[in-house]
């Protein structure tokens, strides 16, 4: 067992969430940990967290893009599938901090440059008005003196 930090597992579960059917860029990283914590973690502790996923064996670099390798994604359908997200990022940390670390995978070294330039992307395309699928969706409003209005069913004909 070892220490994990809290930026650790949020940065797995937000690759998780941004890197469905293709490797996931850095902005849509960026932007998905901001859906998930409310805020965009600090960039020394993000670039700090993709050096130690990396390392350990958890995410990789595709091309541009960064993904979960599947020792990452055993790690992710560990958890309840209908957890909120806390609940997803304390099982996480524990799920990490059990895995057996190995060593001898490649490493991610970003820069602060380029970190600030996708934090400046996604704080860029958060003034958009375009269609943005990592925005939380509002829920409905319900009435609370009525919730399920139903129309009564007709009455049965006698034949």
């Amino acid at each position: 067992m070892h220490a994990v930090h809290d930026v650790d597992a949020l940065l797995l579960l937000a690759i998780a969430i941004s890197s469905k059917r293709r490797p996931a860029e850095l902005a849509e990283i960026i932007a998905a940990n901001d859906l998930i914590h409310g805020s965009v973690s600090l960039k020394s502790d993000l670039t700090e967290a993709f050096k130690n996923l990396s390392s350990h064996g958890l995410i990789a670099q595709v091309g541009e893009g960064f993904t979960l390798t599947p020792v990452g994604l055993t790690l992710m359908s560990s958890g309840r599938k209908k957890a909120d997200n806390e609940e997803r990022l304390r099982g996480l940390k524990a799920a990490i901090s059990a895995y057996a670390l190995k060593s001898g995978h490649p490493v991610i070294q970003l820069t602060d440059e380029q970190m600030v330039a996708a934090i400046h992307e996604h704080e860029a395309s958060k003034m958009h008005t375009g269609k943005n699928l990592l925005v939380p969706k509002p829920k409905p409003v319900v009435d609370a003196k009525r919730p399920l209005r139903r129309k009564p069913m007709p009455a049965r004909r006698k034949f």
